[in-house]
């Protein structure tokens, strides 16, 4: 298993970082590493969902758990990728830390490459908590 962890310190609150991230069907805007995003079902706080992702346009299914203003948890439950990618809300006094922790590797034959992909993904995410950022502080 790859796992990569990032965090940005955002000057605002975490109402107004909430706003931004969790809206996610939005996530393509930010994230370079998803192309689509298609909501298959929701049910409370549970969104499961089909993502195409940049990597050779591979689809994905994730299952994604709002905690409202705490933390957004994605699931993969089939394709490319096994794992998680969980983005944390921290309260850091009058402003917002924002976490990503990818706990992730690639499935079947693919699994050779996590570590290779690893690095990739490091700095996909580093970019995207980057313009979450510059949005939010505009």
């Amino acid at each position: 298993m790859a796992k990569i962890e990032v965090e940005v310190e955002i000057n605002a609150t975490v109402d107004k970082v909430w706003d931004i991230v969790s809206d996610i069907d939005n996530e393509p805007k930010f994230w370079k590493g998803t192309k689509e995003v298609k909501n298959l079902s929701k049910e409370g706080d549970t969104i499961k969902r089909e993502i195409t992702i940049a990597f050779r346009d591979q689809k994905c299914l994730q299952e994604v758990r709002l905690e409202p203003k705490k933390r957004i948890e994605a699931k993969f439950t089939k394709g490319i990728i096994n794992g998680e990618k969980i983005v944390s809300i921290i309260p850091n006094e009058e402003k917002t830390v924002l976490r990503t922790v990818w706990d992730i590797k690639l499935t079947g034959m693919m699994g050779m490459f996590t570590g290779m992909i690893k690095n990739h993904i490091k700095s996909g995410t580093e970019q995207a908590m980057q313009n979450i950022k510059e949005e939010i502080e505009r």
